[in-house]
């Protein structure tokens, strides 16, 4: 799997569905990611979107057979506030070990909608090209656009949105669509009906010096089922699917859920999630 690519759509997809009301406990939702019918990874996403501000903070980690052959482990954190239904970034912080490399960025909005880079490691000319400062403009990070996407959908009931995506590499496109109500693939740990949305990942720049141009601009698709998993909760992600080339369908399933202290995302490495099965059916 590409860090550059399926990995923040995998985090998109899972968070940009996650519900938070407006002054409700923000939740805390650890996914469990299967390829090649063996666990790969673990993702956990946190959302504090209830107040004036906000706070999202993820983490993901390799385990298994994959974390032996590629081990990585990232906690990427933001802070902002809101105006209006838009998402104003202001402090974005990426913090871990990917293939064997440090991964660090800072980012800051000063004035807002123009991106600042404070810190990045390794430095961006040593692995990809520069993302012109005209396509920074009017940006904002990808867990700012995951929190513009949950209060959208939270409130409208539909994935109909779009994002211009800055993470201090690459440049991107998301966009997410309404597909309806359909059942969920069989032999998965979740059955009936559920609302399904569609994504896509575009990027426009930032490519790898190694990448094929071609294949680096490539759409990158996901699909997403929603469902109700618990008296008084509102429905959630249960399931993502993205195709990948060497692994065939990539699918991350919801496995644990539970309320996250607010104000409280640390960025530091969390300890493992439980392997609860809260709400399955």
């Amino acid at each position: 799997m590409r860090q550059c690519g399926l990995i923040p759509l995998l985090v998109l997809c899972l968070g940009a569905l996650l519900p938070t009301a407006a002054g409700a406990q923000p939740l805390l939702a650890h996914y469990e990611v299967r390829a090649a019918g063996i666990t790969v990874m673990r993702v956990e996403v946190t959302l504090d979107l209830g107040g004036p501000n906000y706070l999202v903070r993820t983490r993901i980690r390799t385990t298994g057979v994959a974390g032996l052959f590629s081990s990585g482990d990232q906690v990427t954190s933001v802070e902002g506030r809101w105006q209006g239904a838009e998402p104003m970034p202001a402090h974005y912080r990426v913090e871990g070990m990917w293939h064997g490399t440090r991964r660090h960025v800072v980012m800051n909005w000063v004035p807002p909608g123009i991106p600042r880079l404070s810190a990045i490691e390794p430095p961006n000319e040593t692995e990809r090209e520069a993302v012109p400062d005209a396509l920074q403009r009017g940006t904002m990070d990808a867990l700012s656009a995951l929190a513009k996407l949950t209060r959208a959908v939270a409130e409208t009931g539909r994935c109909d949105l779009q994002a211009a995506v800055y993470d201090g590499r690459r440049r991107a496109d998301y966009a997410a669509w309404t597909l309806g109500f359909a059942p969920l693939p069989a032999g998965g740990a979740w059955s009936g009906e559920a609302l399904r949305c569609g994504f896509e990942s575009r990027v426009v720049a930032g490519f790898r010096g190694d990448q094929d141009p071609e294949d680096a601009r490539r759409p990158q698709p996901a699909s997403v089922w929603m469902a109700g998993v618990a008296p008084g909760r509102p429905p959630l992600p249960v399931l993502v699917e993205m195709p990948s080339r060497w692994f065939g369908t990539i699918r991350a399933t919801l496995v644990g859920l539970e309320a996250a202290p607010r104000g409280a995302l640390p960025t530091d490495v969390a300890q493992a999630p439980p392997q609860s099965r809260q709400g399955r059916r």
